[in-house]
């Protein structure tokens, strides 16, 4: 079996808030965020771990750990459903991160109530989408958007800011294309940290100032 699993992270309390979780990283993505801080998980053609090793190091944790967070790459590449249903019947809530560009697998996991939390990343405007991710998925993200809307599964948007692709104008559309989808949660943004990434970006030069803001939504700034 391939070994679809590039790490994982034992124990974490700061990815999946006020729980004790470990995050499994999946290899591969379908896009290439200038931004991206895990090129080598994006890139990689095969992980360290199958499938196995993750439900024995599970097997391990049940009444230690009470969530698993599904992380990568892009864990929708992979087929989730059965994996989910695996971890679900090991008593684990599931936190699943994604780029929201597979609609359709995130739809049928939420119909199949295998998800506790989703964080799905708003790249950014219709506009700059290709740009920043070299992929034209947007609509793939208003579809996951509006298929979490429906659902009763609680998640939140988020998007990374780095100051020379978003500026102050971009982030005050992506919070009115937010209200037109009926989101009205917060607004998680977090600032472009200078460490190893997939286009060797460093920290920008410009200023970005927060007085420009709308605040529609509520922003939460993470770091």
């Amino acid at each position: 079996m391939k070994k679809i699993i590039y790490n994982i992270t034992k124990f974490t309390t700061t990815d999946y808030k006020d729980h004790l979780s470990c995050v499994v990283w999946f290899i591969s993505c379908n896009m290439r965020c200038q931004y991206c801080y895990n090129p080598d998980i994006v890139n990689a053609k095969e992980g360290n771990y199958e499938l196995k090793d993750l439900y024995s190091f599970l097997n391990k944790r049940v009444g230690l750990l009470d969530s698993v967070v599904l992380s990568g790459g892009e864990a929708t590449n992979h087929n989730l459903i059965e994996i989910c249903k695996k971890i679900t019947n090991l008593g684990f809530k599931i936190k699943l991160d994604t780029n929201g560009s597979n609609p359709k697998q995130l739809k049928e996991l939420l119909d199949n109530f295998l998800l506790d939390y989703v964080a799905i990343d708003f790249k950014a405007p219709k506009e700059k989408y290709k740009t920043i991710t070299n992929l034209s998925s947007y609509d793939n993200f208003l579809k996951s958007l509006n298929i979490l809307n429906k659902s009763k599964t609680k998640f939140e948007v988020r998007t990374t800011l780095h100051n020379d692709l978003l500026n102050e104008e971009d982030i005050n559309e992506m919070q009115t294309i937010l209200l037109q989808n009926n989101y009205q949660e917060n607004f998680y943004i977090q600032n472009f940290l200078d460490v190893e990434n997939l286009s060797n970006l460093k920290v920008s030069t410009k200023t970005f100032d927060t007085s420009k803001l709308d605040n529609k939504l509520n922003i939460v700034w993470r770091n």
